[in-house]
Protein backbone atom coordinates (compact mmCIF):
# COMPACT_ATOMS: atom_id res chain seq x y z
CA UNK A 1 0.00 0.00 0.00
CA UNK A 2 2.97 2.52 0.48
CA UNK A 3 4.34 1.97 -2.95
CA UNK A 4 1.21 2.60 -4.40
CA UNK A 5 0.85 5.65 -1.83
CA UNK A 6 4.38 7.00 -2.85
CA UNK A 7 3.51 6.53 -6.88
CA UNK A 8 0.71 8.39 -6.19
CA UNK A 9 2.45 11.26 -4.35
CA UNK A 10 5.28 11.80 -7.06
CA UNK A 11 2.18 11.87 -9.96
CA UNK A 12 0.66 14.81 -8.00
CA UNK A 13 3.91 16.60 -7.21
CA UNK A 14 3.27 18.76 -9.98
CA UNK A 15 -0.31 19.87 -8.81
CA UNK A 16 1.32 20.53 -5.60
CA UNK A 17 3.43 23.14 -6.69
CA UNK A 18 0.78 25.00 -8.87
CA UNK A 19 -1.19 24.87 -5.67
CA UNK A 20 1.75 26.48 -4.13
CA UNK A 21 2.63 29.04 -6.63
CA UNK A 22 -1.31 30.05 -6.66
CA UNK A 23 -1.14 30.24 -3.18
CA UNK A 24 1.75 32.46 -3.26
CA UNK A 25 -0.51 35.28 -5.03
CA UNK A 26 -1.86 36.34 -1.95
CA UNK A 27 1.08 35.15 -0.18
CA UNK A 28 4.43 35.66 -1.80
CA UNK A 29 6.27 33.38 0.93
CA UNK A 30 4.47 30.32 -0.88
CA UNK A 31 6.75 30.61 -3.77
CA UNK A 32 10.07 30.89 -1.51
CA UNK A 33 12.47 27.70 -0.59
CA UNK A 34 11.30 25.66 -2.81
CA UNK A 35 14.33 23.55 -2.52
CA UNK A 36 13.29 22.77 1.54
CA UNK A 37 9.91 20.98 -0.02
CA UNK A 38 12.08 18.47 -1.62
CA UNK A 39 15.09 18.12 1.08
CA UNK A 40 17.54 20.08 -1.32
CA UNK A 41 19.92 22.26 0.77
CA UNK A 42 22.43 24.71 -0.51
CA UNK A 43 24.37 24.52 3.25
CA UNK A 44 25.79 22.18 5.41
CA UNK A 45 23.34 21.43 8.46
CA UNK A 46 24.44 19.86 11.80
CA UNK A 47 23.88 16.15 12.47
CA UNK A 48 22.51 14.46 15.22
CA UNK A 49 19.69 17.35 15.77
CA UNK A 50 17.10 17.15 18.32
CA UNK A 51 14.03 17.48 15.81
CA UNK A 52 10.47 18.53 16.05
CA UNK A 53 7.92 19.17 13.64
CA UNK A 54 5.11 21.89 14.24
CA UNK A 55 3.43 22.45 11.27
CA UNK A 56 2.04 25.93 11.68
CA UNK A 57 1.78 28.72 14.32
CA UNK A 58 -0.81 27.14 16.52
CA UNK A 59 1.65 23.63 17.17
CA UNK A 60 5.00 25.70 17.33
CA UNK A 61 3.49 27.77 20.38
CA UNK A 62 2.48 24.66 21.89
CA UNK A 63 5.32 23.30 21.34
CA UNK A 64 7.51 26.28 22.87
CA UNK A 65 7.89 25.39 26.31
CA UNK A 66 8.93 22.21 25.45
CA UNK A 67 11.65 22.89 23.45
CA UNK A 68 12.84 25.38 25.58
CA UNK A 69 13.46 22.97 28.48
CA UNK A 70 14.91 20.80 26.16
CA UNK A 71 17.65 23.60 24.89
CA UNK A 72 18.51 23.82 29.00
CA UNK A 73 18.72 20.53 29.94
CA UNK A 74 20.55 20.27 26.95
CA UNK A 75 22.83 23.02 26.19
CA UNK A 76 24.95 22.71 23.18
CA UNK A 77 22.86 19.61 21.16
CA UNK A 78 21.68 21.34 18.13
CA UNK A 79 17.36 21.74 17.74
CA UNK A 80 15.63 21.33 14.39
CA UNK A 81 12.07 22.69 14.36
CA UNK A 82 10.63 22.08 10.92
CA UNK A 83 6.87 23.14 9.76
CA UNK A 84 4.89 22.87 6.74
CA UNK A 85 3.84 26.68 6.39
CA UNK A 86 5.31 30.03 6.34
CA UNK A 87 3.56 31.21 9.23
CA UNK A 88 4.44 28.46 11.00
CA UNK A 89 8.04 29.51 9.38
CA UNK A 90 8.07 33.02 10.62
CA UNK A 91 6.66 31.86 14.04
CA UNK A 92 9.70 29.79 15.23
CA UNK A 93 12.02 32.29 13.40
CA UNK A 94 10.34 35.16 15.93
CA UNK A 95 10.22 32.96 18.98
CA UNK A 96 13.34 31.02 18.56
CA UNK A 97 15.75 33.26 16.12
CA UNK A 98 19.09 32.15 15.80
CA UNK A 99 18.95 29.23 18.86
CA UNK A 100 17.77 26.25 16.40
CA UNK A 101 17.92 25.47 12.91
CA UNK A 102 14.66 25.06 10.95
CA UNK A 103 13.79 24.36 7.30
CA UNK A 104 10.37 23.27 5.70
CA UNK A 105 9.24 19.59 5.90
CA UNK A 106 9.89 17.89 3.04
CA UNK A 107 7.34 16.27 1.34
CA UNK A 108 6.21 12.70 2.36
CA UNK A 109 8.56 11.23 -0.80
CA UNK A 110 10.94 8.71 -0.61
CA UNK A 111 13.64 10.27 -2.04
CA UNK A 112 13.31 13.66 -0.44
CA UNK A 113 12.64 12.00 3.16
CA UNK A 114 15.70 9.95 2.78
CA UNK A 115 17.89 13.43 2.29
CA UNK A 116 16.66 15.65 4.63
CA UNK A 117 17.27 12.54 7.55
CA UNK A 118 20.82 11.47 5.67
CA UNK A 119 21.28 15.23 5.82
CA UNK A 120 20.37 16.15 9.10
CA UNK A 121 20.46 12.18 11.36
CA UNK A 122 18.32 12.92 14.07
CA UNK A 123 18.50 11.43 17.32
CA UNK A 124 15.23 11.83 17.72
CA UNK A 125 11.76 12.76 15.71
CA UNK A 126 9.03 14.27 17.94
CA UNK A 127 5.95 15.07 15.79
CA UNK A 128 2.72 17.58 17.49
CA UNK A 129 -0.49 16.71 17.60
CA UNK A 130 -1.92 15.25 13.68
CA UNK A 131 0.99 13.84 12.08
CA UNK A 132 1.14 10.78 10.14
CA UNK A 133 3.47 10.20 7.03
CA UNK A 134 3.98 6.78 6.16
CA UNK A 135 7.26 6.62 4.04
CA UNK A 136 8.83 9.65 6.84
CA UNK A 137 7.35 6.77 9.33
CA UNK A 138 8.95 3.66 7.53
CA UNK A 139 12.48 5.40 7.11
CA UNK A 140 13.00 6.99 10.77
CA UNK A 141 12.01 2.98 12.02
CA UNK A 142 14.65 1.42 9.33
CA UNK A 143 17.30 4.19 10.36
CA UNK A 144 16.44 3.49 14.41
CA UNK A 145 15.50 7.15 15.03
CA UNK A 146 12.84 6.82 18.43
CA UNK A 147 9.55 8.71 16.74
CA UNK A 148 6.98 9.99 18.79
CA UNK A 149 3.96 11.98 18.32
CA UNK A 150 3.33 14.05 21.72
CA UNK A 151 0.22 16.24 22.47
CA UNK A 152 -1.22 13.51 19.74
CA UNK A 153 -4.83 14.55 18.86
CA UNK A 154 -7.40 13.31 15.95
CA UNK A 155 -10.93 14.55 15.94
CA UNK A 156 -14.01 12.15 14.81
CA UNK A 157 -13.34 13.75 11.27
CA UNK A 158 -10.17 12.78 10.54
CA UNK A 159 -10.45 9.26 12.12
CA UNK A 160 -13.06 8.84 9.52
CA UNK A 161 -10.36 10.08 6.53
CA UNK A 162 -8.11 7.85 8.13
CA UNK A 163 -10.17 4.83 8.48
CA UNK A 164 -10.45 4.74 4.43
CA UNK A 165 -6.80 4.29 4.42
CA UNK A 166 -6.60 1.95 7.37
CA UNK A 167 -3.94 -0.53 6.10
CA UNK A 168 -1.16 2.34 5.17
CA UNK A 169 -2.19 4.23 8.24
CA UNK A 170 -1.24 1.33 10.20
CA UNK A 171 1.74 0.61 9.09
CA UNK A 172 2.85 4.14 9.54
CA UNK A 173 1.47 4.13 13.07
CA UNK A 174 3.89 0.50 13.73
CA UNK A 175 7.03 2.53 13.32
CA UNK A 176 6.19 4.74 16.08
CA UNK A 177 7.57 4.45 19.53
CA UNK A 178 5.89 6.44 21.35
CA UNK A 179 2.01 8.53 21.00
CA UNK A 180 1.24 10.85 24.18
CA UNK A 181 -2.29 11.36 23.43
CA UNK A 182 -4.35 14.46 24.56
CA UNK A 183 -7.20 12.59 25.88
CA UNK A 184 -8.94 9.10 25.87
CA UNK A 185 -10.66 9.71 23.10
CA UNK A 186 -7.76 10.19 20.99
CA UNK A 187 -5.57 7.76 22.72
CA UNK A 188 -8.81 5.62 21.62
CA UNK A 189 -8.54 7.06 18.18
CA UNK A 190 -5.48 6.46 18.02
CA UNK A 191 -5.55 2.59 18.40
CA UNK A 192 -8.90 2.30 16.08
CA UNK A 193 -6.54 3.24 13.23
CA UNK A 194 -3.87 0.63 13.90
CA UNK A 195 -1.45 1.96 16.78
CA UNK A 196 -0.62 -1.35 18.99
CA UNK A 197 -2.01 -0.21 22.53
CA UNK A 198 1.29 -0.42 24.38
CA UNK A 199 2.42 2.68 22.13
CA UNK A 200 -0.18 4.59 23.75
CA UNK A 201 -1.09 6.94 26.73
CA UNK A 202 -2.71 9.52 27.88
CA UNK A 203 -0.47 12.73 29.09
CA UNK A 204 -2.60 15.87 28.50
CA UNK A 205 -2.20 18.76 26.86
CA UNK A 206 0.46 20.80 26.62
CA UNK A 207 -1.05 24.22 26.10
CA UNK A 208 -2.59 23.75 29.30
CA UNK A 209 0.82 24.43 30.06
CA UNK A 210 1.14 28.17 28.83
CA UNK A 211 2.18 31.06 30.76
CA UNK A 212 1.35 34.43 30.71
CA UNK A 213 3.96 36.57 32.03
CA UNK A 214 3.98 39.33 34.49
CA UNK A 215 5.20 41.89 31.17
CA UNK A 216 3.21 40.32 28.70
CA UNK A 217 -0.06 41.44 31.72
CA UNK A 218 1.94 45.03 32.08
CA UNK A 219 1.70 45.14 28.15
CA UNK A 220 -1.97 44.14 27.79
CA UNK A 221 -3.04 46.73 30.20
CA UNK A 222 -1.03 49.13 28.58
CA UNK A 223 -2.84 48.53 25.42
CA UNK A 224 -5.75 48.96 27.36
CA UNK A 225 -5.60 51.51 28.12
CA UNK A 226 -3.61 53.72 25.93
CA UNK A 227 -4.26 51.44 22.61
CA UNK A 228 -8.09 51.12 23.71
CA UNK A 229 -9.20 54.23 25.46
CA UNK A 230 -10.48 51.61 28.70
CA UNK A 231 -13.29 50.84 26.04
CA UNK A 232 -15.41 47.80 26.41
CA UNK A 233 -13.33 45.20 24.32
CA UNK A 234 -14.74 42.35 22.65
CA UNK A 235 -12.06 39.90 20.12
CA UNK A 236 -12.88 37.85 17.47
CA UNK A 237 -10.01 35.54 17.08
CA UNK A 238 -8.42 33.14 14.28
CA UNK A 239 -11.72 34.36 11.78
CA UNK A 240 -12.34 32.16 8.75
CA UNK A 241 -13.61 33.42 5.38
CA UNK A 242 -17.58 33.62 5.57
CA UNK A 243 -17.44 33.90 9.51
CA UNK A 244 -15.79 37.64 9.59
CA UNK A 245 -19.42 38.31 7.54
CA UNK A 246 -21.13 36.65 10.69
CA UNK A 247 -18.74 38.01 12.99
CA UNK A 248 -19.63 41.53 11.72
CA UNK A 249 -23.22 41.05 11.75
CA UNK A 250 -23.46 39.96 15.40
CA UNK A 251 -21.04 42.98 16.04
CA UNK A 252 -23.48 45.74 14.27
CA UNK A 253 -26.72 44.37 16.22
CA UNK A 254 -24.33 44.25 19.90
CA UNK A 255 -23.52 47.80 18.96
CA UNK A 256 -27.29 48.76 19.24
CA UNK A 257 -26.99 48.19 22.75
CA UNK A 258 -23.32 48.79 23.18
CA UNK A 259 -22.18 51.80 21.08
CA UNK A 260 -18.95 52.36 22.52
CA UNK A 261 -17.87 48.77 22.30
CA UNK A 262 -14.70 47.98 20.58
CA UNK A 263 -14.25 44.94 18.10
CA UNK A 264 -10.69 43.34 17.61
CA UNK A 265 -10.67 41.32 14.83
CA UNK A 266 -8.08 39.03 13.67
CA UNK A 267 -8.07 36.93 10.82
CA UNK A 268 -6.70 33.03 10.69
CA UNK A 269 -4.16 33.89 8.07
CA UNK A 270 -2.13 36.93 7.21
CA UNK A 271 -3.33 36.62 3.28
CA UNK A 272 -6.65 38.08 4.34
CA UNK A 273 -5.74 40.69 6.31
CA UNK A 274 -6.39 43.11 3.40
CA UNK A 275 -9.69 41.64 2.31
CA UNK A 276 -11.37 41.76 6.12
CA UNK A 277 -10.33 45.65 5.89
CA UNK A 278 -11.58 45.84 3.13
CA UNK A 279 -14.98 43.84 4.11
CA UNK A 280 -15.04 46.00 7.42
CA UNK A 281 -14.99 48.86 5.24
CA UNK A 282 -17.52 48.07 3.10
CA UNK A 283 -20.04 47.53 5.98
CA UNK A 284 -19.28 51.24 7.09
CA UNK A 285 -16.98 50.66 10.14
CA UNK A 286 -14.52 53.24 11.45
CA UNK A 287 -11.45 50.78 11.28
CA UNK A 288 -7.73 50.94 12.53
CA UNK A 289 -5.19 48.30 11.78
CA UNK A 290 -2.41 47.34 14.03
CA UNK A 291 0.33 48.13 11.36
CA UNK A 292 -0.72 51.86 11.41
CA UNK A 293 0.73 51.85 14.96
CA UNK A 294 -1.55 54.34 16.21
CA UNK A 295 -4.82 54.48 18.90
CA UNK A 296 -7.58 53.77 18.38
CA UNK A 297 -10.60 56.87 19.21
CA UNK A 298 -13.47 57.00 20.65
CA UNK A 299 -15.01 56.65 16.97
CA UNK A 300 -12.92 53.70 16.27
CA UNK A 301 -15.52 51.08 15.70
CA UNK A 302 -12.81 47.72 14.66
CA UNK A 303 -9.33 47.33 15.27
CA UNK A 304 -7.67 44.72 12.97
CA UNK A 305 -4.72 42.53 13.92
CA UNK A 306 -2.87 42.20 11.07
CA UNK A 307 0.21 41.29 12.31
CA UNK A 308 1.35 37.54 13.45
CA UNK A 309 2.53 36.13 17.25
CA UNK A 310 0.67 38.99 18.82
CA UNK A 311 -2.47 36.70 19.75
CA UNK A 312 -1.75 35.81 23.08
CA UNK A 313 -1.39 39.42 23.74
CA UNK A 314 -4.36 40.80 22.76
CA UNK A 315 -6.58 38.07 23.85
CA UNK A 316 -5.04 39.46 27.19
CA UNK A 317 -6.17 42.58 26.65
CA UNK A 318 -9.62 42.44 26.15
CA UNK A 319 -12.86 42.00 28.48
CA UNK A 320 -14.29 39.41 26.09
CA UNK A 321 -13.23 36.76 23.34
CA UNK A 322 -14.51 34.66 21.07
CA UNK A 323 -12.52 32.18 19.34
CA UNK A 324 -12.93 32.00 15.59
CA UNK A 325 -13.13 28.78 13.25
CA UNK A 326 -16.41 27.82 14.79
CA UNK A 327 -19.31 29.75 13.26
CA UNK A 328 -18.46 28.39 10.26
CA UNK A 329 -17.51 24.32 9.85
CA UNK A 330 -13.73 24.52 10.73
CA UNK A 331 -13.79 22.61 13.76
CA UNK A 332 -12.54 25.54 15.52
CA UNK A 333 -9.41 27.25 17.31
CA UNK A 334 -7.70 27.18 20.91
CA UNK A 335 -9.40 28.43 23.67
CA UNK A 336 -7.21 28.11 26.74
CA UNK A 337 -5.00 31.32 25.59
CA UNK A 338 -8.02 33.72 26.56
CA UNK A 339 -9.24 31.81 29.77
CA UNK A 340 -6.09 31.54 31.43
CA UNK A 341 -6.16 35.40 31.27
CA UNK A 342 -8.97 34.77 32.90
CA UNK A 343 -11.38 35.94 29.81
CA UNK A 344 -14.69 34.98 29.62
CA UNK A 345 -14.53 32.73 26.60
CA UNK A 346 -17.55 32.37 23.68
CA UNK A 347 -17.17 29.74 20.73
CA UNK A 348 -20.13 28.49 17.81
CA UNK A 349 -21.23 25.25 17.52
CA UNK A 350 -18.43 23.38 15.43
CA UNK A 351 -15.66 23.11 17.58
CA UNK A 352 -14.87 18.85 16.94
CA UNK A 353 -11.03 19.94 16.64
CA UNK A 354 -11.64 20.42 20.20
CA UNK A 355 -14.34 18.82 21.26
CA UNK A 356 -13.20 17.83 24.55
CA UNK A 357 -11.84 20.46 25.76
CA UNK A 358 -14.94 23.00 24.85
CA UNK A 359 -17.20 20.18 26.21
CA UNK A 360 -15.07 20.33 29.61
CA UNK A 361 -15.18 23.95 29.25
CA UNK A 362 -18.99 24.24 29.00
CA UNK A 363 -19.45 21.52 32.17
CA UNK A 364 -17.58 23.38 34.43
CA UNK A 365 -19.65 27.22 33.35
CA UNK A 366 -16.14 28.40 31.75
CA UNK A 367 -17.36 29.02 28.97
CA UNK A 368 -20.42 30.45 26.39
CA UNK A 369 -21.20 27.90 22.91
CA UNK A 370 -23.41 29.92 20.58
CA UNK A 371 -25.68 28.00 17.99
CA UNK A 372 -25.48 31.23 15.53
CA UNK A 373 -24.58 35.24 15.37
CA UNK A 374 -27.79 36.20 16.66
CA UNK A 375 -26.82 34.19 19.77
CA UNK A 376 -23.47 35.20 19.56
CA UNK A 377 -24.93 38.97 19.78
CA UNK A 378 -27.54 38.23 22.77
CA UNK A 379 -25.09 36.54 24.89
CA UNK A 380 -21.81 39.48 24.40
CA UNK A 381 -24.53 42.03 25.61
CA UNK A 382 -25.61 40.07 28.33
CA UNK A 383 -22.02 39.44 29.15
CA UNK A 384 -21.73 42.86 29.15
CA UNK A 385 -24.39 43.99 30.53
CA UNK A 386 -23.63 41.55 33.80
CA UNK A 387 -20.33 42.26 34.61
CA UNK A 388 -20.12 40.01 37.77
CA UNK A 389 -21.62 37.01 35.58
CA UNK A 390 -18.62 37.75 33.44
CA UNK A 391 -16.15 38.19 35.82
CA UNK A 392 -17.27 34.64 37.15
CA UNK A 393 -17.00 33.26 33.85
CA UNK A 394 -13.52 34.59 33.65
CA UNK A 395 -12.21 33.31 36.65
CA UNK A 396 -13.91 29.78 36.11
CA UNK A 397 -12.31 29.46 32.50
CA UNK A 398 -8.54 30.81 34.26
CA UNK A 399 -9.47 27.58 36.97
CA UNK A 400 -9.71 25.09 34.50
CA UNK A 401 -6.73 25.94 32.87
CA UNK A 402 -4.55 25.68 36.22
CA UNK A 403 -6.28 22.81 37.65
CA UNK A 404 -5.23 20.61 34.15
CA UNK A 405 -1.13 21.91 33.73
CA UNK A 406 1.34 19.27 34.17
CA UNK A 407 1.38 17.78 30.80
CA UNK A 408 4.83 19.81 29.77
CA UNK A 409 7.03 17.67 32.17
CA UNK A 410 5.69 14.03 31.29
CA UNK A 411 6.26 14.87 27.76
CA UNK A 412 9.89 16.38 28.70
CA UNK A 413 10.28 13.14 30.87
CA UNK A 414 9.25 10.94 27.91
CA UNK A 415 11.74 12.77 25.72
CA UNK A 416 14.83 12.52 28.30
CA UNK A 417 13.73 8.72 28.73
CA UNK A 418 14.84 7.96 24.53
CA UNK A 419 17.74 10.85 24.74
CA UNK A 420 19.37 9.57 27.49
CA UNK A 421 19.03 5.89 26.10
CA UNK A 422 20.52 6.91 22.82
Amino acid sequence: MRYLYSFLLYLLAPLVLLKLYLRGQKAPAYRLRWGERFASYSETHKKEVIWFHTVSVGETEAAFPLIRNIQARYPGRPILVTTTTPTGSARVKALFEETVEHVYLPYDLPNAVGRFLNHFSPCIAVMMETEIWPNLFHQCHQQKIPLLIVNARLSEKSTQGYQKLKSLTEEALSNVNQIAARSENDAERFISLGAPTAIVSVAGNIKFDLTLSTSLRKEAEEIHQILFLQRPTLIAASTHEKEDEKVLAAFKEIKKTIPELLLVLVPRHPERFDTVAALCQKEEFSLIKRSDEKPCSNQTDIFLLNTMGELKLFSTAVDVAFVGGSLVPTGGHNVLEPAAAGVPVLFGPHMFNFSEIAELLIEKGAAIQVKDECQFAKEVIALFEQPETRNELGLKGQRFVEENRGTLEKLEALMVNHLDAS
